[in-house]
């Protein structure tokens, strides 16, 4: 299958797209807000530049696009038709990039939780996983 938009049009779409403050983020944010639990946002200093730290907890959470982020057997991360020899090395990179940062903070002694965009469907279930994380450092 081609691309239905030409190169330049495809490339400034996906320049837009945003890394920080997206919409799953800000889900994971309310929640979180709403049930009690406050957090710094995107601490630089620590490996990956985590979504959310709980530095009390010395806790983590990452929240990541299915699609960016390489989500093992989801339907959205799908690899694009076009351009495979750009987009499978560029994906593959950022899976084992983000392994490595989760690698580092375990040795650094937090503890990391990975909340994909895809789980977002169901609200309450996230949030009892979340909160099992933060209390009990389960990542259920």
């Amino acid at each position: 299958m081609v691309d239905t938009v030409d190169q330049a049009t495809r490339s400034r779409i996906m320049g837009r797209v945003r890394g920080k403050n997206t919409s799953p983020e800000m889900l994971v944010r309310r929640l979180l807000h709403h049930a009690g639990y406050r957090y710094r946002l995107h601490r630089k200093g620590l490996p990956g530049t985590p979504d959310l730290v709980f530095p009390g907890r010395k806790k983590v959470i990452f929240v990541h696009g299915c699609f960016w982020h390489r989500h093992e057997g989801c339907a959205l991360a799908r690899l694009p038709k076009s351009r495979p020899e750009f987009w499978i090395p560029k994906l593959e990179g950022n899976r084992l990039r983000d392994r490595a940062n989760e690698v580092k903070l375990c040795e650094l002694g937090w503890d990391a939780m990975t909340v994909w965009e895809c789980e977002l469907r169901d609200q309450a279930a996230l949030l009892d996983r979340l909160r099992r994380f933060l209390e009990f450092g389960s990542r259920g």
